[in-house]
């Protein structure tokens, strides 16, 4: 109860509306697809042998996937655009993403051949990619950390530096590969949630669920670090605790959803807008909003992409790029009047 003190009435509302959003979206993304179950058998136990497995095997680990997933790159935009203090900050924009990126197809296109059986198996990629976001995440940091309120711009230099050696480093990696690969990752690089398996999501919902949790608790700090730095500090704040936690705890969380999903865009950058249009900017609501908002958006758009083209499936990153580009494009033209 310690945690919800900090929230109005209002807030707490919404985050439980959000809440119910989400579970709305998660049963109806078990129940439909280019393979429909139906309710009443589920429920009566009359389910078919196939419907069983498809429900347990195929798009239960899916759709929780997608749940962790959207609720990483929620909380992630929304703690990162806190500490950098900017509005634009998003895991995909500033270069996360494709660090996160570029670590994965590093470990795809050569697994294991560097490092021969070293007991990393299946959890080589997502290794790999939690490294490389962190690498970008520190990266990003380091060169932005003389700067003031006013840096906006350089940030968003700097990611799109960041974003385009990324860029070529997974071109280089793609042309080298062979041609089976070659399919895998141009499908995989535009967001999918179709590799899924239980044995694969288990650690990275331990992973999202903890790195949650340490954002969760430093919500109140990242309040004060609003003020500034040296206010923050007069008021108790270790400040370099703080972007320690947020820091790490973004980079293994964008580093294991990009490792099973793909690069996804603008996610982390118009959900945490949309909480703080609704709600306010408290960081201990806008924390919690994103994450459960992201979580919806997410299986929405992952059910989207599994039926507007049955029974081929469309890649997510498409969708949430097709809803992420427009408001994008919305909030530069309102900072720019601001």
């Amino acid at each position: 109860m310690r945690y919800y003190k900090h929230l109005k009435p209002r807030q707490i509302t919404i985050l439980i509306i959000l809440g119910v959003v989400s579970v709305v979206a998660f049963i109806l993304s078990l129940i439909f697809g280019s393979f429909s179950i139906p309710v009443l058998k589920l429920l009566s136990g009359n389910a078919t042998p196939l419907q069983i497995e498809i429900l347990s095997q195929i798009r239960g680990p899916r759709v929780i996937l997608t749940i962790f997933v959207g609720a990483a790159l929620g909380i992630s935009g929304a703690a990162l655009q806190g500490l950098f203090r900017n509005p634009l900050a998003d895991p995909g924009l500033i270069g996360v993403s494709a660090g996160a990126a570029l670590g994965a197809v590093l470990a795809i296109i050569f697994p294991l051949n560097v490092l021969p059986e070293i007991a990393l198996g299946v959890y080589a990629v997502p290794l790999s990619a939690t490294v490389g976001s962190g690498v970008v995440i520190a990266l990003l940091f380091f060169l932005t950390r003389g700067f003031t309120q006013a840096g906006i711009t350089y940030m968003l230099l700097v990611g799109i530096a960041v974003n385009a050696l990324a860029t070529v480093g997974i071109g280089l990696l793609t042309f080298i590969s062979t041609d089976s690969q070659l399919r895998g990752l141009t499908f995989w690089l535009m967001g999918s949630f179709g590799g899924a398996r239980w044995s694969l999501i288990i650690p990275v919902i331990f992973i999202i669920s903890l790195s949650i949790s340490f954002m969760l608790a430093y919500s109140r700090r990242l309040d004060l670090i609003q003020l500034g730095e040296s206010e923050a500090r007069r008021l108790g704040v270790n400040v370099r605790r703080v972007k320690i936690i947020i820091i790490l705890s973004a980079a293994f969380m964008i580093g294991a959803s990009v490792s099973l999903s793909g690069i996804i865009g603008f996610v982390g950058l118009v959900v945490p807008h949309l909480v703080r249009l609704i709600g306010g900017p408290n960081h201990t609501y806008l924390l919690a909003g994103s994450a459960l908002l992201g979580s919806g958006i997410m299986v929405l758009a992952d059910l989207t992409s599994r039926i507007v083209i049955q029974p081929a499936e469309l890649p997510v990153g498409l969708a949430t790029s097709a809803l992420g580009a427009p408001f994008f494009l919305w909030l530069v033209l309102r900072l720019k009047k601001s």
